[in-house]
């Protein structure tokens, strides 16, 4: 164990250094002493908010406002009704829209992450532009931003690598069990533990178990997913909800490892299967379209069809770049020499060309009911292959506005709290209601809310200072 991890006695123990150090640095912030247990020497790169479009909602937020976009708390919950057909958790989708505008305004103003307003395209399901990202468009840059804060903080200790296994309630606050790859355990008590260990999707008993439709996908998320919170939360007869529940992707580019990314698709592109026909309304969202790529496309892969125009305008992500670089992106000046390229049908893809473009142009109606096309395509085309993936489960053990974790008769289990794919999510049930940022909106939010609720609690005099 590192030196102080159980002789200080910390206020706030935080399983995860993904979206968990936003509750570090919150309750530092607070006067809290935080123990940080990571189990992944490699997390600032290789975790689920490394891997991350960095996108996250913030409902009223002052770069809304100078941007002249009115948006609030209400709005926000009514998009994550109406994109869930009402299956969200109102109160938890309550708690982190009121939160979200405070939360990107602390990131930027208190923890020094970079965020900017998102406005060149809106993400399916937003009825206003308001989410938030850094420059590159990727979560590594984020955690770096929330890491280096981590370094600059004395009451915040780096535990790596080590596992929360184990957590036991008692009168005087939490013990909490951490155990290290060579098998040795410690008992270190504190106040309180946040799990903010993700969810199960690295686990594929549990992934077919609870999300089978999607199983046969690639899991492109952390390898340290595997359920921790979900065992912890068994032994303490914590209630869980939503766990089949996920965030899917249909725009993973597996030969290069890089993620193509949906703005193609919001900027007019489209994706066909190995015949070259488009098979569903793009729009509709990333997630749930994973699912349909899976059950439509020969050998699980599809194609993404774009142009010039729509490769410059996604240039903003650096995922999109690095998948240019990674020569995964083919061109051609005509439809017959794409198809070649990419190995799809020639008349097939050509008759979709023309069929697109006149639905992009309001010639036609599309047949799957799309209706956003911002521009038609125009010569050279390019393609790109792509696999629908699963990137992280969406359920978890049941919380409340307070990210305390609750128990099957609804009851607060005293001093344990989880976050992101730990807790339950925003998203209803299955693919189809995930937002943009539903991801890492409760991993970061249920993370600032835990350590502020820890911090104006009253601490046991048994742990106090």
């Amino acid at each position: 164990m590192s030196a102080g991890a159980a002789s200080d006695g910390p206020d706030l123990i935080v399983a995860g250094a993904g979206g968990g150090l936003v509750a570090a640095l919150r309750a530092a912030e607070l006067g809290l002493h935080v123990l940080v247990v990571e189990a992944s020497e490699h997390y600032t790169r290789g975790n689920n908010t490394a891997m991350s479009t960095a996108m996250l909602p913030g409902a009223g937020t002052r770069w809304q406002d100078e941007a002249g976009i009115s948006d609030s708390p209400e709005a926000f919950v009514a998009d994550m009704v109406r994109k869930t057909n009402g299956e969200v958790d109102l109160p938890l989708a309550e708690a982190l829209a009121g939160v979200s505008a405070e939360l990107v305004t602390w990131l930027v103003d208190q923890a020094r992450v970079p965020l900017e307003l998102v406005t060149d395209f809106q993400y399916p399901g937003h009825t206003n532009l308001r989410c938030h990202s850094l420059t590159g468009r990727s979560g590594k840059h984020l955690l770096k931003a929330l890491v280096d804060a981590v370094h600059q903080q004395d009451r915040i200790t780096v535990l790596v690598p080590a596992r929360v296994t184990d957590v036991v309630p008692g009168p005087d606050g939490v013990t909490v069990e951490i155990t290290t790859p060579d098998g040795a355990r410690e008992q270190v008590a504190a106040r309180a533990v946040l799990l903010a260990t993700n969810g199960y999707g690295a686990d594929p008993e549990l992934v077919h178990q609870h999300v089978p439709e999607i199983a046969d996908a690639t899991y492109h998320g952390s390898p340290e997913s595997t359920g921790d919170a979900l065992r912890i939360g068994a032994r303490l007869g914590a209630d869980t909800a939503y766990l089949d529940a996920y965030q899917g992707h249909a725009a993973l580019c597996g030969a290069a490892g890089t993620l193509v990314g949906w703005a193609t698709v919001m900027h007019g592109g489209y994706l066909v299967d190995s015949e070259g026909k488009r098979f569903a309304d793009e729009t509709v969202g990333y997630s749930e379209f994973a699912h349909l790529t899976l059950a439509r496309a020969a050998g699980k892969r599809a194609v993404i069809i774009f142009d010039q125009r729509v490769r410059d305008a996604c240039l903003a992500f650096e995922d999109f770049r690095d998948t240019i670089d990674s020569g995964a992106v083919k061109w051609g000046q005509s439809v017959d020499e794409l198809a070649g390229r990419l190995g799809v049908d020639p008349s097939g893809l050509a008759e979709t060309v023309v069929q697109a473009a006149a639905c992009a142009r309001g010639q036609v109606a599309d047949q799957y009911g799309r209706i956003d096309w911002e521009a038609p395509l125009n010569p050279p085309f390019a393609g790109v292959q792509v696999q629908p993936a699963l990137f992280h489960t969406q359920g978890g053990l049941r919380v409340d506005g307070r990210a305390r974790v609750l128990d099957s008769a609804g009851d607060p289990i005293a001093g344990v709290y989880a976050s992101g794919g730990a807790a339950m999510g925003i998203s209803g049930h299955g693919a189809g209601g995930y937002l943009a940022g539903n991801g890492l909106l409760p991993a970061l939010g249920l993370a600032y809310l835990a350590a502020g609720h820890v911090a104006a609690t009253d601490a046991p005099a048994a742990a106090s200072r």
